[in-house]
């Protein structure tokens, strides 16, 4: 820290601090330090379902209780509640048509079971957490252009496609030169190091698969 010294104006210098160098980068905390908690997938809102299954549930309770008032008004209940009073009250329950809505009754709840149990959109790919309170994601179609991109760098590749998934990727490539082996020992280095600087919480597994490119005619 520099001293405070009176200058020919009569006024005096503020303290300066100076930054001590020595031509080393200051140390980087350790992974473990860095994390921010655990790295889970992102839950869906279920807007869509949620929203459906509400505005069934409102018209089927608006009919139910426009009918109920209006028999208790006097009038007559509507035909299609009275048909289905007496389809329920005559029909057996092994019926062909009491068995089908009992199995599609069902098989509703169940999706919605599934839907409250599952966390969804596995097209987004939990990063590495650095904060307790940010959490990031990658989408699956830019983890595969990034790798696909990295993939076309490669001497001898003449194209790539990638098929993104959550635990692994798979890379297929057409080399137009080069030995086969070379260009596929070269293209899993290359995109060893792309899936690592993807920041996944879960890096996924590479599959590389290098072929020739079929004859035309």
């Amino acid at each position: 820290m520099s001293e405070p010294r009176d200058t020919d104006g009569g006024t005096r210098r503020l303290p300066v601090l100076e930054k001590e160098t020595d031509g080393t980068a200051p140390p980087r905390p350790a992974a473990s330090d860095a994390e921010g908690g655990p790295n889970r997938r992102f839950w869906s809102a279920r807007r869509v379902p949620a929203g459906v299954v509400a505005l069934l549930l409102l018209l089927l309770a608006g009919a139910f209780l426009y009918d109920v008032v209006a028999v208790r008004t006097g009038r007559d209940a509507l035909g299609w509640r009275s048909e289905l009073a007496r389809q329920l009250a005559e029909r057996p329950l092994d019926d062909t048509w009491v068995l089908v809505g009992a199995g599609a009754a069902a098989a509703l709840g169940l999706w919605l079971v599934v839907l409250a149990l599952t966390p969804g959109l596995r097209k987004l790919l939990p990063m590495r957490r650095t904060h307790p309170e940010v959490r990031a994601g990658l989408q699956r179609d830019a983890a595969a252009t990034v790798l696909r991109d990295r993939a076309m760098e490669v001497a001898g590749v003449r194209s790539a496609r990638v098929r993104m998934r959550r635990r692994k990727a798979r890379v297929r490539a057409l080399a137009h030169f080069r030995e086969l082996d070379d260009v596929r020992a070269d293209l899993a280095g290359v995109l060893d190091d792309a899936v690592r600087g993807l920041g996944l919480a879960r890096p996924p597994a590479v599959s590389v698969r290098v072929a020739r490119p079929g004859r035309k005619g």
